[in-house]
């Protein structure tokens, strides 16, 4: 056996001798009776600790992390309260002034702070939990957790909260409106809960009761609460009208006319509804609606992919709800979704029932086609259907449904999928999925998929084993699926190390591989790797790896490596930085007409820095370097300064930088130097009320020469390729 197969194999062995150890027993989940009260509850007096008689704090909050089993390392008291509208939770936090995090900043971007919080699995199915977290300055955060999903931070409500800096610590206050909530119909409920806190300076959150590592599950640990009576979410019914508009000067480049610049303006005036059906069912429907991005994507690196890139889904409409619509595979990636008329989605819980649906129709197609074309103006309509039922406490099953149409193409999916919590540590998840398609040119395709996985969670030991299958005729059109004609395994596994009384939080190492063949059995790609991470007490880590690959592309057989190195620091209030950096050798997927794809030279990397000043003043820069020896280098900047003025009002300004530098004698890209600006005034009191004002601007290394003019490339990116201004105002009214 070679050297280097010989080390991983003996790293696999070890992993899997001390997978067999034991791990403790977890402790057992304690419930609560809330009580009912007549008058809201007061922060002052739970700061002067003078709390309403009878009201009981929530102490001995229990690790999760780094020391998972022992006592909070701060003391935390909790409280719950409700009357007939709301839900009160109150928090008071001992921390030293030298290590409190707490910054003025937009809601939802809370997560280098202190924060504290409530998880609600209002429906008692261990499947599902709101969630609600407040940083001590009173900025909100709330999501929804699915069980074998994770978190959707998507999800915004209406609630009030506020939070105070006191002389040991800091306390907040939250009213959660039933409106805000979906539960039963019940006169008496009970749902599983949790109190929550996080310490970034510590790298240290609690919960109370205890929610451990020890075991596969995350919603299933929570506690009991019971004492609610004849409580409901009332009539909801919210309208969110708005109008936009907008002012822009752009460089038109229509593919059989000569370039030219076009100013356009536009004005949309349209509505979002949302009504509340039964206790769990919630309709939404939009007319006209306005899918602009106020938020612009994060930098990627494009250039010399093999395959799609992945840009996450940004617009309000779609992000709502969007974990009724998961699947194992990535059957509805809305972005595909381009420019909807409009749309209208139902999604909710009906006792053990998980429904979503989504239908609407898309601009897109028919502005994409030449304007001769029949077809030119027709929209595309299309729609989701999601449905998935719990079995027992842990384990689901599901089925999926899509269609989309444009003239006479189609292409219509169906899946069927389950997750099986197998035992404590153990959950196995599998999925079969079919696909027609008729395309414009009249030719079909049609092919099945399939995916399975198993996957351990604990303590010390992780394991997680993938199989993928997908037909060559398998195609969706609104999912994400970057390939098919795969059949692939993957697994990796990793233990760690948590030493008791030590500046480390953490450490381990971790083995990975992949192997994929297509359905002819030729082998086409594969990799395998070894990783060692460590992580300190104090928001601190790092881990290095090294990769051996093997990779077919045009029929060329490829053997590439790479050793990377990753490393983060949260450690200081004012500043924190995450690095990571590659360095190996990598494949030309571009190469300029008449030569072959070629191994060159391999570096990449990127870093953030973050500085804050002051408690309002967030400055962050962002650098991706990407260099393939004497093929290209590409250079991403991206430059970012927040200020908050107060939990609603903030100014935001982006500078982005992107140069490709290419050699065009084996490289199929132009040499392009691109500058972006962006300014954004926002003021957003709550979740659907908000006005935006916005400028963008743009150059590139680009001239117009000539009658008719052509664009040519130019040294430096002096030409304005386009400008806008645009203003979005809407509001929510509540009934």
């Amino acid at each position: 056996m070679p050297p280097r197969s010989r080390w991983i194999f003996l790293i696999m062995c070890a992993t899997a001798c001390v997978s067999a150890q034991t791990t403790p027993p977890l402790q057992p989940a304690r419930n609560l009776h809330i009580t009912r009260v007549t008058t809201p509850p007061l922060l002052d007096d739970y700061i002067n600790g003078t709390p309403p008689d009878g009201a009981m704090p929530v102490t001995n909050f229990i690790q999760r992390n780094p020391d998972d089993g022992k006592p909070a390392s701060s003391e935390t008291k909790a409280w719950l309260a409700y009357d007939a509208e709301n839900l009160y939770v109150m928090f008071v936090c001992r921390s030293s002034s030298r290590e409190l995090r707490a910054r003025y900043t937009k809601r939802d971007d809370i997560f280098a702070d202190d924060f504290v919080g409530v998880l609600l699995d209002t429906f008692h199915d261990r499947q599902h939990a709101f969630e609600f977290f407040v940083n001590p300055y009173g900025i909100q955060l709330d999501g929804i957790n699915t069980e074998g999903q994770g978190d959707a931070w998507n999800f915004d409500t209406y609630w009030k909260s506020e939070g105070r800096l006191t002389k040991d610590g800091y306390a907040v206050r939250m009213a959660i409106p039933f409106k805000s909530l979906r539960f039963t119909s019940m006169d008496m409920q009970t749902w599983g809960f949790a109190f929550f806190r996080n310490i970034p300076a510590r790298n240290e959150n609690s919960f109370w009761p205890p929610v451990t590592n020890r075991v596969s599950g995350f919603v299933p640990q929570f506690g009991d609460l019971d004492g609610f009576d004849s409580i409901s979410p009332g009539r909801n019914i919210r309208l969110i009208p708005y109008i936009a508009g907008s002012s822009a000067h752009l460089l038109n480049q229509p593919p059989d006319l000569p370039p030219a610049f076009q100013t356009s303006r536009d004005v949309r005036v349209g509505m979002d509804a949302k009504l509340v059906l039964r206790e769990s069912l919630t309709l939404d429907a939009t007319i006209n609606p306005d899918f602009s991005q106020v938020e612009s994507d994060d930098p990627q690196v494009t250039v010399n992919q093999r395959f799609e890139v992945f840009f996450p889904e940004k617009r309000p409409f779609f992000l709502e709800n969007a974990s009724y619509f998961q699947t194992p595979e990535n059957l509805f990636f809305s972005r595909r979704i381009g420019d909807p008329v409009g749309g209208a989605r139902l999604t909710g819980r009906i006792g053990r029932w998980s429904i979503g649906l989504l239908a609407g129709a898309d601009r897109g197609p028919g502005k994409r086609v030449d304007l001769s074309d029949p077809r030119s103006g027709d929209y595309a309509p299309g729609g989701v259907v999601r449905i998935q039922r719990n079995i027992g406490n842990e384990s689901t099953v599901g089925v999926f449904l899509s269609d989309y149409n444009f003239g006479a193409s189609h292409n219509r999916v169906a899946s069927l999928d389950a997750r099986w919590k197998i035992a404590k540590n153990w959950v196995a998840v599998g999925q079969a999925i079919a696909s027609a398609t008729r395309y414009l040119d009249g030719t079909r395709s049609a092919g099945p998929a399939y995916v399975a996985n198993l996957n351990r969670n604990g303590l010390h030991f992780n394991y997680f084993l993938n199989y993928l299958d997908r037909n060559p005729g398998f195609h969706t059109d609104l999912g994400f699926v970057p390939r098919t004609d795969i059949r692939m395994t993957q697994q990796n596994f990793n233990y760690n190390w948590r030493p008791k009384a030590t500046p480390l939080a953490d450490f381990g190492f971790s083995s990975f591989s992949n192997g994929d063949w297509n359905r002819q059995g030729r082998f086409q790609d594969g990799y395998t790797g070894a990783t060692f991470f460590l992580d300190f007490r104090r928001a601190t880590g790092f881990n290095i790896n090294h990769v051996w690959g093997y990779e077919l592309y045009q029929g060329i057989g490829f053997h590439k490596s790479a050793t990377e190195m990753f490393f983060y620091s949260d450690r200081f209030k004012r500043v924190g930085i995450n690095a990571f950096f590659g360095d190996g050798t990598g494949v030309n997927y571009s190469p300029a007409t008449g030569v072959l794809a070629s191994l060159a030279s391999n570096q990449y990397g990127n870093t953030t820095i973050t500085i804050r000043p002051n408690t309002r003043l967030r400055i962050q820069q962002t650098y991706f370097y990407t260099r393939l020896a004497h093929v290209f280098t590409n250079h991403i900047f991206r430059n970012t300064v927040n200020y908050q003025f107060s939990p609603a009002l903030s100014l935001r300004a982006i500078i982005d930088y992107n140069a490709v530098l290419s050699n065009p004698f084996v490289a199929d890209y132009d040499t392009s130097k691109k500058f972006t600006g962006d300014l954004l005034l926002a003021y957003l009191p709550y979740p659907g009320t908000a006005v935006y004002l916005g400028y963008t601007n743009g150059r590139e290394n680009l001239a117009l020469l000539g009658e008719p003019a052509t664009l040519v490339r130019t040294p430096n990116p002096d030409l304005q390729t386009g400008s806008q201004v645009f203003v979005k105002v809407s509001y929510l009214l509540r009934f």
